[in-house]
């Protein structure tokens, strides 16, 4: 028992030891929701934002309150954030370090607070996010380079803002062009710098939203929306009436939905930038080499194709160099597949934010004929021909008769004696009569190639022939009649009855 005591009184000095070395544990805030790596104060109040918050937090909801500031580096406690909610609040304006030690933040949601500009400070810690949601604020204005360090920003909420400009310069300068979204509906912007817009990557132009805006009409903007819309782009297909634009500067309501009642801007012509892109047809499988018609003497220049798909294409390609892109900016693709069909834009860059558009091809891949089909145009109509005589043939020589009386062949007449009419009268002796009951002379044989009407009692009669007494003609009609038809036929003498 006494040396048992000892390392009980170890164990009890080891289990001291180690719960001094652990830190406590920060509990959740008590007007706030904490499951594993989601933390939730929203719609609580609140003025300040809580100070003791869980570590593990990757996602932190503080919508809905009355926030009306941010203090310097507040995240610093959540080193693991990639999601922060704070809509619906009052803040007016971001301290230059409010977004300090947050470089793994991906979602900013801002939308519905009081802002009135973007500042060049406010978000350029946030090297990781990907979507701003600046939407329903009262932003009159946007710095030039507010972007310029978001290399990673997808998608750029601005809409139902003060918004009379926007420098679209800052949206080229972002560093792997992979801004997909580009909201500025629904603001006061009263120009549109066509230029800047032509000169944009074909994937901003995609989602770029300019609907709801008293924009002055033109015929340059008409011209690149229409353009858009015959390219499919979603930002003009899907608002397609929302777009409007001002008739005059003197009538503030002076609005037109100009892409639906265009016959204000039936006379405008297209520029250089609206010409269609060269068609380039290719078979499956087949290597594919799209070229700039145009180069430029600068060295430092750069080439960039857009994809049908509003994708970057740049230098060297992708990565089983199933795509590449060369130094002179052509494209290569190995092997071409249904999916590589469309129009792809091939831009030279000579700085961060100098673009020039090059060329554009129509790529349309289809697939080979087969070789047993391949039948040329004039031998397929002569063999229509052909067929169609052989079936007018048959049907004129093969067509079986319907009625069997008619088909059958007529018995052959005698040997050929006479040669018409007149001469196949055997004589022309009127024969002798007995009396009213006289009859045709049975030696006598009479053949009417042609009807002879008799008139007899006021009556027209056919006479058709006598009988013959060859037994060879059983069919012959026979013809026997009285005295004064016969003496009707063998004299000149007329009847009278």
């Amino acid at each position: 028992m006494v040396a048992a005591e000892p390392l009980w009184l170890l164990l009890l000095l080891r289990l001291c030891a180690h719960g001094r070395a652990s830190p406590p544990a920060r509990s959740c805030p008590a007007a706030c929701i904490c499951t594993s790596d989601l933390l939730s104060c929203s719609r609580q109040t609140l003025q300040r934002v809580p100070r003791e918050l869980p570590p593990t937090a990757t996602t932190l909801d503080l919508s809905h309150n009355a926030l009306t500031q941010l203090h310097d580096r507040w995240l610093a406690a959540l080193p693991h954030l990639e999601a922060l909610h704070m809509s619906h609040n009052q803040i007016r304006e971001l301290s230059p370090r409010a977004f300090h030690n947050a470089s793994y933040l991906r979602h900013l949601d801002m939308s519905s607070n009081r802002l009135h500009a973007v500042e060049t400070h406010y978000f350029e810690a946030l090297v990781s996010l990907e979507e701003l949601l600046l939407y329903n604020n009262r932003i009159a204005r946007v710095d030039e380079n507010a972007f310029a360090k978001l290399s990673g920003l997808r998608k750029v909420y601005l809409s139902w803002n003060n918004l009379t400009t926007f420098p679209f310069r800052s949206v080229q300068g972002l560093g792997n062009y992979s801004l997909r979204t580009l909201d500025l509906s629904s603001n006061s912007l009263s120009s549109i710098p066509v230029e800047e817009l032509a000169a944009l990557p074909e994937n901003i132009g995609n989602g770029l939203y300019l609907h709801n805006n008293p924009v002055r009409c033109s015929c340059p903007l008409y011209l690149m929306l229409q353009r858009w819309k015959q390219r499919g782009f979603s930002s003009v297909k899907d608002f397609f009436e929302e777009h409007t634009c001002k008739v005059s500067d003197t009538v503030p309501r002076s609005l037109i939905k100009f892409l639906k009642y265009n016959h204000m801007f039936e006379n405008c012509s297209a520029g250089p930038e609206d010409t269609h892109p060269v068609p380039f047809p290719v078979t499956v499988g087949q290597a594919l080499l799209l070229t700039c018609n145009a180069s430029l003497p600068d060295v430092l220049t750069t080439y960039m194709w857009i994809s049908p798909h509003h994708e970057p294409i740049r230098h060297p390609g992708n990565s089983n160099r199933s795509v590449e892109v060369y130094r002179n900016g052509s494209l290569r693709i190995a092997a071409a597949k249904p999916w590589h069909s469309g129009v792809y834009v091939c831009l030279a860059i000579s700085s961060p934010r100098n673009f020039s558009r090059m060329c554009e091809v129509n790529v349309t891949v289809h697939y080979p004929k087969p070789d047993g089909e391949t039948f040329s145009t004039g031998l397929t109509t002569l063999l229509g021909c052909i067929v169609s005589l052989l079936l007018v043939l048959m049907y004129l020589y093969l067509t079986p008769c319907r009625c069997l009386p008619c088909c059958k062949k007529p018995a052959p007449l005698s040997p050929p004696q006479e040669c018409s009419a007149q001469s196949s009268i055997l004589s022309t002796t009127p024969p002798t009569t007995d009396g009213t009951s006289r009859k045709a002379s049975a030696n006598k044989h009479v053949v009417f190639l042609e009807p002879i009407r008799e008139a007899q009692n006021g009556k027209v009669r056919l006479a058709l022939g006598e009988d013959f007494s060859d037994p060879k003609h059983p069919k012959v009609l026979q013809l026997k009649s009285d005295s004064e038809s016969i003496s009707s036929v063998f004299s000149d003498t007329p009847i009278v009855s």
